[in-house]
């Protein structure tokens, strides 16, 4: 009788059990401390939101100053304006994206947080679920018989039998709810590890916004230095760089027409949009292909050859994207072999349709020969190197199979060996046809 009362103590103990798991196993909340963490992390993130947005602002209003300057009169003072509103845009852009940079490090610690809760709530399920398990193990150990006979009123059996039942319903949903909260977790472990990609792609370029930063701030010296800052000594440097110009233009024109490359017309895609993306994120267009306006009243700048590009309006440090998927045929810069001549720094690639894509006067490059990349891939940012007016980015459509990357020793005074693509006249291509 005496182990009949304790079976029955044991018993009712257990429902006890199931009572406390099944308003422990609620649904769980992070702790006060917790809570508050995710509070603050989540209106630091607002904060930064809004500062990123008045930096955009500022940067459209630097952006609008530079493109002014391209309109004016090519003067000393004009270009240095160019370049001191270049410096403020980057500086934005550097701001922007440390402001980035902070906000999704608040991010990544936010969803550290809400792991962590996650973590808890898991272990919490576990060890409620554990205890509960080993509970009714120990009470396999009780015969039927013996638990029947342990209750002095039916009403008291079916009482404990509905409890049972309750405390049957009540796992289901912990056990659940617990697949729930893992499935939850798996998410925001996904998430986190996107926002520490994106973190480290935000790093990556605010090392490049430096280091054009710097090249800005050297061409600016350097620009002073050559012209002793006297507008009529800018006057003979602009002067001299046309000249170059257009004897470079003379030689490379005289090499391409000596180009054993056939041009086979049935290669080439059907002409028409989103044969190839725009290589950049917002369009604006300066200068179109052929005899333009511009090439017909400048014939000294491209021989009378025509525009052999679209120029794209873009203010430096502006990302340049490839246009379809490819292999990097060459990246150089021509302003190592005479200063402010040809394309500047340019990047070739070469594609599975039949074509071939050429992005000039860069102001960083990002990729090498050789190297595969992606439609939409960054290659580099865009500069006023090169031969250029202001800044933008020139870009030309080739023929594959009538364009490779070559060398020109140039014989013009100052100038040295190049390395550039060099296409047959026939293997020149309208952008404007496929974009």
């Amino acid at each position: 009788m005496e182990g009949m009362k304790k079976s029955r103590i044991e018993w009712k103990g257990f429902l006890v059990l199931a009572i406390m798991l099944g308003v422990l196993g609620g649904s769980a909340k992070p702790l006060p401390a917790e809570a508050g963490l995710l509070d603050n992390l989540k209106n630091a993130i607002t904060g930064k939101k809004s500062v990123i947005q008045q930096l955009d602002e500022e940067i459209n209003q630097f952006r609008s100053a530079v493109t002014k300057t391209q309109t004016e009169k090519q003067s000393l003072q004009g270009e240095l304006n160019q370049i001191i509103s270049t410096d403020k845009q980057l500086a934005g852009q550097i701001n922007n994206t440390e402001s980035k940079i902070s906000s999704t490090a608040q991010q990544i610690d936010e969803i550290n947080s809400e792991i962590r809760t996650k973590e808890e709530i898991i272990a919490g399920h576990q060890l409620a679920l554990s205890a509960s398990l080993r509970n009714l193990s120990d009470k396999d150990r009780v015969s039927l018989v013996e638990a029947l006979l342990s209750y002095e009123r039916a009403t008291d059996l079916w009482s404990d039998l509905a409890s049972l039942d309750r405390f049957r319903v009540s796992v289901e949903g912990r056990v659940t709810e617990l697949d729930l909260v893992k499935q939850t977790l798996a998410q925001k472990r996904v998430a986190e590890e996107a926002e520490k990609n994106r973190l480290a792609g935000l790093k990556e370029k605010l090392a490049d916004k430096k280091k054009i930063v710097a090249q800005n701030k050297a061409n600016k010296d350097k620009l002073l230095t050559a012209t002793k800052n006297q507008e009529t000594e800018y006057q003979k440097l602009l002067a001299d760089r046309l000249e170059k110009k257009r004897l470079v233009e003379e030689e490379i024109r005289k090499l391409e027409a000596e180009i054993n490359l056939t041009v086979n017309p049935s290669v080439l895609p059907a002409s028409g949009k989103g044969v190839l993306a725009w290589p950049l994120d917002k369009i604006v267009i300066t200068q179109y292909f052929g005899n333009t306006a511009f090439a017909t009243a400048n014939p000294q700048v491209y021989n009378g050859n025509g525009h052999n590009g679209v120029d794209f309006g873009a203010a430096v440090g502006t990302e340049v994207k490839a246009a379809l998927s490819g292999t990097v045929l060459g990246a150089g810069n021509t302003d190592t072999a005479c200063q402010g001549a040809s394309y500047g720094k340019w990047v070739l690639i070469e594609h599975p349709n039949g074509l071939t894509t050429l992005y000039a006067h860069l102001s960083l490059i990002k990729v090498a020969a050789g190297q595969a990349v992606t439609t939409g891939e960054v290659i580099g940012y865009s500069g006023n190197t090169g031969y250029t007016t202001g800044p933008h980015l020139h870009f030309t459509v080739f023929a594959s199979d009538g364009v490779k990357v070559g060398t020109l020793q140039s014989k013009v005074p100052g100038c040295g060996l190049y390395t550039l693509p060099l296409g047959a006249k026939e293997s020149y291509l309208n952008p404007l046809s496929y974009l």
